[in-house]
């Protein structure tokens, strides 16, 4: 029986022998492209190729395992992930692609060859499914496709299947085309003598299940949903990898390999329970069995584990935005299935990270490189949430007791969705505990506050792209390197609508502006001619290109431009962006060869740097590292560029290259003396041009992860000159002292002294008015009553109101009303003997006593203070305490 590491091996290998490229994975989460946030397809890395905006070059032929993370949008998995035995967050997509070269009879035969000849599935088990056509789309049915497999199975394997299942799309606009699907049944004889195989294909059968899907790309869907043909046919194909190792080791479900059984071995170990190999049997997995459900558990928090491991180590930290807060459910998802069904109320899933780190450590490198980073963001983020899910139980537990006060039986609906928003509840969880002490949950009301929450981020959001309209052929030539401006010609503009606004994208033939990416903002400028200037607001980053943002269109649109790029702000943007790599390098030598670049972000007055560090920086360290970035700069290390050489040379200079980055077989390497890192952004020209370099501030980010702010060139003069008015201020306020520092100790000392001294008359003053108001004491039913009006600070009125209580221990009621600072303060305190004897509570008396001077407040039943707005009804509120006392 083939492991999954040698099924990943023969797929490779079998096709490097048909000519294609073996290719590494892209990173799992997507850094520039704003489409999209994580991979969700093997062809993401190859949009471009596809669109036409970049030449596939002499590899025309590739094949790779590519790491995919499907969770929301189209293709979101992530209810089904644990329930069934086949869904899963994080996957594997074994693709092989053509970019000009075979087409569809190359792509089948290949597939059929591969599956039957190399892995020897039994033919009789296999169906395919080719497009039926869609008579509204003006599109027959794939019969090319047909004839193909025609030559490999019987006529009666061979399945129509329409537009949903057999007519890939990308999005709703965009590359796509039809498909065939490769189907496996892998029931019993008995269950297959019973039922055909063909009646199961696409009907949701767990054991009937499609592994492959090879599509056709060879259409462009408009904005307005007609399909125009693409300049170049494509194959993409993608199999999914932890399903044709359930087929090659005989299981019945994907979670019974040895991709995940490892894991599911270590869970059952640290958990104490068992594994029962059991799945839903129940609608939507209700009423399921105690095994039931501690199976779906071990299975959620196996593939969850993976998702989350593999998202920090392409450098995707959990957080509370957009790529960030995917990750954090993901992984809270998983804390609440181990929390609820495996018992695990102590951070749980760190600890199956080295057992992933062995089985996929090998061929994802970067899972041991990054294994203690992973670890420690996972144990924090894991603390929090149980910290989280510890106050949210409280609360539910609170909305139970005002149910059950109420004679009530069900949870509203805002109150579950409050749960969710704030606290991470899933609806089943919230479920889950009400259903255990006999309550329901309103469902339909947790539905519509999820539907207007919904409905607010998309209309938050919403952006429609119109279609390119084309000026002229062409692709665009990046001349931002050496030139800030340059002849240029537009090639296409679309129009972006978002909101109520809209602006103008324009693609140009040559253009020196740099688009927004790797934490360096796009370039701003302008394009000129005889006739017109256009303002260019933004410049972005789209499938490989620039994207240049307007506000409206030029006059003539076919008109030559000169793109001119804002000088002054493109310079103190390079400036910053050339001290992170200065800053990379110091950081490495002061805190040793473990950090690790984990974002940056640089602006014409912004430098921020995360990296990879499991303690606060010192002091005494940031100065080392500022003084160590500064003799750089002092030496003016002038630009070394090497631009499109082969990734292999690039490391034999040792550039230094990050995780979670994707690199092409040519990479661009900027030097910078000791400095030598991959990098497509724009520098300045020699290391002198950054002035000076001061660090600002070093916090932490997350778990293992610290951030730099600093400040470069015209930023550091002016915040010396601010701290030098600053300085020149503070003499004055001591008499233009020479020794401030000197002067300053002798003020501090001056002032503690006189504020002891402050303290004690303050001591006596209440002393001696508590001795007064002793002496004013009224007896009333036998009870002492104290109350005034005085102007003491509110500090000082507790201090009195205890001191009260010192000296009549009991059946003793002091209210005392202050009006220091012209705001009225009422506090009361109560001898222990009248709370217990008589049933007093200071608390809730003075909560009503305050209402007169407009206030609130509140407190124990012995002692409580209450502030206020109406400094002249504040003798009024000192009766209404002794009033509600009822002597």
């Amino acid at each position: 029986m083939m492991t999954a590491n040698e099924v990943r091996e023969s797929y490779k290998k079998f096709f490097e022998g048909k000519g294609h490229k073996i290719v590494a994975s892209a990173p799992m989460v997507i850094k520039d492209d704003p489409t999209l946030m994580f991979t969700n397809a093997g062809m993401n890395q190859w949009k471009d190729i596809i669109l036409g905006t970049k030449d596939p070059g002499k590899d025309i032929r590739r094949v790779d395992s590519q790491k995919c993370l499907r969770v929301s949008g189209k293709h979101n998995d992530l209810e089904e992930v644990g329930h069934d035995t086949y869904h899963h967050t994080m996957f594997e997509m074994l693709g092989n692609w053509s970019f000009g070269d075979y087409f569809k009879e190359g792509a089948i035969d290949y597939a059929w060859e591969y599956l039957v000849d190399v892995l020897h599935l039994n033919p009789d088990d296999l169906y395919v499914t080719v497009f039926e056509g869609a008579k509204e789309e003006g599109l027959a049915r794939d019969d090319e496709a047909a004839g193909y497999w025609a030559k490999h199975v019987r006529a009666d394997h061979i399945i129509d299947g329409n537009k949903h299942d057999n007519f890939w799309e990308m999005g709703d606009t965009g590359p796509c085309g039809p498909c065939t699907e490769i189907h496996v049944d892998s029931r019993t004889p008995e269950e297959k003598a019973k039922v055909p195989g063909r009646d199961l294909v696409n009907k949701d059968n767990p054991q009937v299940i499609e592994i492959w899907n090879l599509v056709f790309m060879q259409y462009n869907r408009k904005a307005d949903g007609s399909l125009a043909p693409l300049p170049m046919h494509v194959i993409d194909t993608g199999m999914g990898f932890e399903r044709l190792v359930r087929m090659l080791q005989d299981k019945h479900s994907n979670y019974d390999t040895d991709i995940f059984q490892p894991v599911i071995k270590q869970i059952e170990a640290l958990s104490g329970k068992r594994y029962g190999f059991t799945t839903p049997t129940g609608p939507n997995g209700e009423c399921m069995s105690e095994q039931e459900k501690t199976d779906v558990a071990m299975r959620v928090v196996a593939d969850h584990l993976r998702a989350v491991a593999f998202s920090i180590a392409d450098g995707q930290l959990p957080s509370n935005a957009k790529a960030g807060y995917v990750i954090r459910r993901i992984l809270r998802r998983a804390v609440r299935y181990a929390y609820t069904f495996l018992g695990q109320k102590e951070a749980f899933l760190y600890r199956l990270l080295p057992v992933l780190v062995h089985e996929m450590g090998q061929a994802y490198p970067e899972l041991p490189a990054q294994q203690e980073l992973i670890g420690r963001v996972m144990k924090e983020e894991e603390d929090s949430f149980l910290r989280t899910l510890e106050k949210g139980i409280n609360l539910l537990n609170g909305d139970m007791d005002e149910l059950k006060a109420h004679g009530r039986s069900e949870l509203d609906g805002v109150s579950a969705f409050r749960l969710f928003d704030t606290y991470g509840f899933p609806l089943d969880l919230t479920e889950l505990i009400c259903r255990e002490h006999g309550y329901t949950v309103d469902e339909k009301g947790f539905n519509e506050e999820m539907a207007k929450q919904k409905a607010r981020a998309r209309n938050a959001a919403a952006v429609e792209n119109g279609d390119w309209e084309i000026i002229r052929d062409g692709e665009q030539e990046f001349v931002g390197y050496d030139h800030t401006e340059y002849s240029c010609h537009i090639l296409r503009y679309r129009k972006v609508t978002q909101k109520k606004s809209f602006h103008f994208e324009l693609v140009l033939d040559r253009t020196p502006f740099y688009g927004e990416m790797g934490g360096q903002v796009g370039d701003q400028g302008a394009l000129v001619n005889d006739d017109e200037t256009v303002a260019i607001l933004d410049t972005k980053r789209e499938n490989n290109q620039s994207i240049h943002i307007v506000g409206e269109l030029p006059k003539d649109l076919k008109a030559e431009f000169m793109a001119c790029v804002d000088v002054e702000k493109r310079n103190a943007s390079a400036a910053n962006h050339t001290a992170t790599h200065l800053l990379d390098y110091a950081l490495k030598q002061v805190l040793g060869d473990h950090v690790e670049q984990k974002g940056s972000y640089v602006d014409p007055t912004t430098l921020r740097f995360d990296f990879s560090h499991f303690q606060k920086v010192t002091d005494e360290e940031l100065r080392r590292v500022e003084r160590l970035v500064n003799r750089l700069v002092r030496e003016d290390l002038p630009l070394d560029e090497h631009r499109d050489i082969p990734l292999a040379e690039a490391r034999q200079l040792g550039a230094v290259a990050l995780f979670g980055e994707k690199y092409g077989d040519k990479v661009r390497v900027v030097r910078f003396g000791p400095s030598c890192e991959f990098c497509g952004g724009i520098h300045a020209k020699s290391t002198g041009r950054i002035g000076f370099f001061k660090i600002i501030g070093e916090s932490s980010v997350a778990a293992g992860i610290r951030r730099i702010e600093a400040l470069t060139g015209q930023a550091c003069e002016d915040a010396l000159y601010a701290l030098q008015d600053t300085m020149t201020d503070l003499r004055a306020l001591f008499n233009n002292a020479k020794d401030l520092k000197a002067a300053l100790v002798k003020y501090i000392g001056e002032h503690d002294e006189m504020s002891k001294e402050i303290e004690r008359f303050r001591a006596q003053t209440v002393e001696r008015t508590k001795q007064e108001l002793l002496n004013r004491a009224r007896l009333v039913n036998g009870v002492h009553v104290v109350k005034a009006v005085l102007p003491l600070e509110p500090a000082d009125a507790k201090d009195l109101v205890f001191k009260l209580r010192e000296s009549i221990g009991e059946r003793l009621v002091a209210v005392i009303g202050s009006t220091a600072g012209n705001k009225p303060l009422l506090t009361v305190m109560f001898s222990d003997d009248m709370v217990k004897d008589h049933g007093l509570d200071a608390g809730k008396i003075i909560r009503e006593a305050a209402r007169l001077i407009k206030g609130g407040g509140g407190g124990q039943p012995h002692y409580a203070q209450a502030g206020g707005k109406d400094v002249d009804a504040i003798g009024a509120a000192v009766d209404k305490v002794v009033e509600l006392a009822h002597l």
